[in-house]
């Protein structure tokens, strides 16, 4: 029978999920290769059902290029194994895509038995903060992709055409995807940051008018050409997401305020828990006047 020491991956026998390196080690192998596995048949999935839809989808601008403008615009395989190349890099990366949930489940199943309950809550808010945003990111570069497409081709000279390497298109619609993607998850890491004390709202409001050029700029490089609309289409939400940000952290600024006033009027964290507002801390100053003039 074993004994209780040595049954570290029992929660039962082992309540505080203590591990020694070796078995952390073998535990982080583990999960790795399940999120392996899993980004293998998702990618082997996306090359069987996937690619050919979504070749035709980011496609469609050029197609649309050589219908509307009359320029022709089309993508090239340059050599024999080009095709096959490009077939593995877009299941790979759709690949990743479908499988991140499971990516994202296991990194948490290693890291959660070593957090405290209030850091799975700012754990648990950070991510799902984050993967909303970066949906949102997703699905409005998706939207604005062919518009891209079509400013950036504009500027071909009459009687040139648009012939393409196939993979420097994809590397381009993937690479335009993420870091526009990225960029709505940067509200979210202010409001990490802040949580954390390092920065606060009133900060970051002062400093609004910079995060107008910032956001300008990225809608800029992110939506070239002559329609000054489509910037604005861009800067909208991302300026939403930014001020809602900021909204929240002074929100928590003013909590943190009012917790640090409490400590200071000497109320434990248990009081504190059960009071939480300002009236709360109003009745027990006026209770230590009261126990002071008596």
């Amino acid at each position: 029978m074993a004994k209780p020491d040595q049954d570290v991956r029992s929660r039962k026998s082992n309540p505080e999920a203590r591990m020694e390196l070796k078995e952390h080690l073998r535990e982080f192998r583990d999960r790795l290769i399940k999120a392996a596995i899993a980004t293998l048949i998702a990618a082997i999935l996306s090359v069987i059902f996937l690619y050919q839809p979504f070749i035709n989808a980011i496609s469609q601008p050029l197609i649309e290029i050589n219908e509307q403008q009359g320029r022709h615009a089309t993508l090239n395989y340059s050599t024999i194994a080009s095709p096959f190349d490009q077939l593995m890099r877009v299941g790979m990366y759709i690949g990743l895509v479908l499988a991140s949930p499971v990516w994202l489940y296991q990194g948490l199943r290693y890291l959660l038995p070593a957090l405290h309950a209030k850091e799975k809550k700012y754990l648990f808010g950070f991510l799902s903060g984050s993967l909303f945003a970066f949906a949102c990111g997703v699905a409005i570069s998706w939207w604005t992709l062919p518009g891209v497409v079509r400013a950036l081709t504009m500027f071909t000279p009459s009687r040139a055409e648009n012939i393409i390497a196939a993979n420097d298109y994809i590397a381009f619609v993937v690479k335009f995807m993420f870091f526009f993607s990225l960029a709505f998850v940067i509200p979210v890491i202010l409001v990490g940051i802040n949580m954390l004390g390092l920065i606060r709202g009133k900060t970051v409001l002062k400093s609004w008018r910079w995060v107008v050029v910032l956001v300008a700029v990225i809608a800029a490089m992110t939506a070239p050409g002559t329609d000054i609309m489509m910037m604005f289409y861009l800067m909208a939400p991302l300026l939403a997401f930014f001020f809602i940000a900021i909204g929240i952290c002074l929100i928590n600024d003013k909590r943190r305020d009012r917790r640090e006033a409490k400590l200071a009027k000497g109320m434990t964290e248990e009081s504190i828990k059960t009071a939480t507002s300002a009236e709360d801390l109003a009745a027990m100053g006026h209770f230590e006047k009261d126990e002071a003039k008596s």
